[in-house]
């Protein structure tokens, strides 16, 4: 489950939140319009999350990665960003 205070810490400059509720959080990021969904099950564990991804609105999303906690999450999702913005074309 995400906390408000986790919430309230994801940098507002980098992302725009589309949705924030218990086990999941929708983000696009503003440099590329790429939009992330983190979700958090909580089972079979608890501290994981599974992040999916997707280039456009109008696409379906893909599974891109698992953290351990938010802020994995969020520098895994910086580091396929920096990627993207330096050396693959957009989408």
């Amino acid at each position: 489950m995400f906390r408000k205070e986790d919430i309230e810490k994801l940098d507002k400059s980098y992302f725009n939140i589309n949705l924030a509720e218990n086990y999941d959080v929708t983000t696009r990021f503003k440099n590329t319009g790429h939009i992330w969904y983190i979700h958090n099950p909580e089972y079979p564990r608890k501290s994981e999350y599974i992040i999916f991804h997707k280039h456009k609105a109008s696409y379906l999303y893909h599974q891109h990665d698992r953290a351990r906690n938010l802020r994995q999450a969020v520098k895994s999702i910086k580091g396929h960003d920096v990627f993207q913005m330096n050396g693959r074309r957009n989408i």
